[in-house]
């Protein structure tokens, strides 16, 4: 049994040493090659005698950030991936969070990093991975970890607007891996096609795969996703048979009629997450790959990236959301209603997280920590912790989970309790719109719309008329030529709420 994410890349260099593990369509890196550069850096690391702490990787997406983030684990340390496409002040406060004595970059990023408020150690990738390799050190530092050692932390951003550092542990993560592989279906043919910046973990699905099986992964340009037709093409010229992307990426290809262009070849995985796939859109996605699997992924990031799964095998109405289905093996899903007790089949609770899914918590914040990582409320005879997701979810006639909303957008207007996403649903149904977010300005309680389409404002809320009642219809709608996306791929609804202050004031 692996107790280090690394040992899937400990036997898979054995057997495909020149297979490429990683490439962006312009470089490339062997299993052979990632496997000399990480024991280099984890080398350097232990020379330095930089161990058990954060490492800060601040480099372009490139396959020598991802073998950057394998030597800094090679060390016996953990890895905190941050990006130049970051805010500064938030990189200021993660760098404070951590209080790191190295930061790892590129030629292009260390003279961003020498600007810093904070000031730490700035080492060249290039420079270390030419470090004679010590296997001796590197094994007994091997010997030395447990799987409850942390690999990575990732920062999610915080109510407070203070960032939080997410710490996984290489149990998890190894977790995660065998069931997500098994459910997905990966195996040595799989060339997948990463789409999220390497600073979420929701690159997680490509990243460790790819070393368990001997697979291929390219990291897309970001601007690829720019061009709808010239990321298709991408897909076509590099074979890439399997995408675990955000709903928006899916999405802008389908809305945008880039089908009637080109079409993928050879996708056969299809994995979606992190918002609710319209059906409409979705049901393009079908009709164009009739033989492809698709599957619905569901998880936060203090979860591990995702917990439940549902295989796409029926079909759906359009006022319909596509089910997030049941967990991965090892993890329990809990139903709480407010009361701390089940919730029923049709009822709605929170869904709360238990099983080897749970990250340790957020770094250097025991506070925020105790907020969330809770004890079971169900169980009152010994410690046991459960994530409260601060999702809202119910179970079909089927039994299947349904993502209902996020609690902080189910709102009281007019003394009606509404979800906003079911009035993104319903917008998202119209013939002409690509793409919805719904934001509500409590301060004023008017509920705000904002969506891309070939329909005008007027038109779009008459046709709502005959869908929603009249206490749920916004009270302002507005027509946007692209809707702002979050750099994980979520609809950016605060700058929609900046937009909207602006517009009203």
């Amino acid at each position: 049994m692996q107790n280090n994410v690394l040992d899937y890349l400990d036997e898979t260099v054995v057997r495909v040493p020149e297979k490429t593990a990683f490439s962006n369509g312009t470089d490339e890196m062997t299993f052979s090659e990632v496997d000399r550069a990480s024991r280099a850096i984890g080398t350097w690391l232990h020379q330095k005698s930089i161990y058990k702490k954060p490492v800060v990787v601040f480099m372009n997406k490139h396959p020598k950030e991802v073998t950057a983030f394998f030597g800094v684990v090679r060390g016996g340390c953990f890895y905190v991936p941050i990006d130049e496409e970051m805010p500064r002040v938030r990189i200021d406060l993660i760098l404070e969070n951590l209080k790191p004595e190295i930061i790892l970059c590129d030629e292009r990023t260390a003279k961003l990093a020498e600007t810093f408020s904070y000031k730490a150690e700035i080492v060249l990738y290039d420079e270390i991975c030419g470090t004679k390799i010590d296997d001796d050190a590197l094994r007994e530092i091997h010997a030395k970890a447990i799987d409850t050692d942390p690999i990575y932390v990732v920062f999610t951003s915080g109510s407070t607007g203070i960032p939080k550092g997410v710490a996984a542990c290489h149990r998890s993560v190894l977790d995660y891996i065998e069931h997500l592989s098994e459910v997905l279906e990966f195996d040595e043919n799989t060339v997948f096609g990463n789409q999220t910046p390497l600073y979420f973990d929701a690159c997680l699905k490509e990243l460790y795969p790819t070393l368990k099986y001997g697979a291929t992964t390219y990291l897309i340009p970001k601007e690829k996703f720019m061009m709808p037709v010239k990321l298709v093409e991408f897909l076509n010229e590099y074979h890439i048979n399997t995408i675990c992307w955000v709903v928006s990426a899916l999405t802008m290809i389908s809305a945008f009629n880039t089908f009637k262009t080109v079409v993928p070849q050879y996708l056969h995985t299809i994995a979606f997450g992190s918002e609710v796939f319209p059906i409409k859109q979705f049901n393009r996605w079908r009709e164009v790959l009739p033989e492809a699997k698709f599957t619905n992924l569901y998880g936060p990031t203090e979860g591990t990236g995702m917990c439940c799964y549902y295989k796409v095998e029926r079909e759906f109405e359009l006022d319909e959301a596509i089910p997030i289905g049941r967990p991965f093996a090892n993890t329990e899903i809990l139903l709480l209603k407010e009361d701390n007790t089940l919730a029923g089949q049709g009822e709605t609770g929170e869904i709360c997280i238990r099983g080897t899914s749970l990250t340790l918590g957020y770094y250097n914040n025991f506070e925020k920590t105790s907020e969330v990582f809770v004890q079971n409320p169900l169980n009152t005879a010994y410690p046991e912790l459960i994530y409260r997701t601060g999702d809202l979810g119910r179970y079909n006639e089927y039994g299947e989970l349904i993502f209902v909303s996020r609690k902080d957008y189910q709102i009281k207007h007019m003394g009606h309790r509404i979800e906003l996403g079911e009035i993104e649903v319903n917008v998202n149904m119209l013939d002409n719109v690509k793409i919805s977010g719904c934001i509500y300005d409590g301060q004023n309680g008017k509920i705000v719309l904002y969506y891309v389409g070939d329909i005008e404002e007027k038109e779009l809320i008459a046709l709502l008329k005959d869908k929603l009642p009249r206490y749920m219809i916004p009270n302002y709608v507005r027509k946007l030529e692209q809707m702002p996306f979050t750099a994980n791929g979520k609809i950016d609804r605060v700058t929609l709420m900046k937009n909207h202050q602006e517009k009203t004031k």
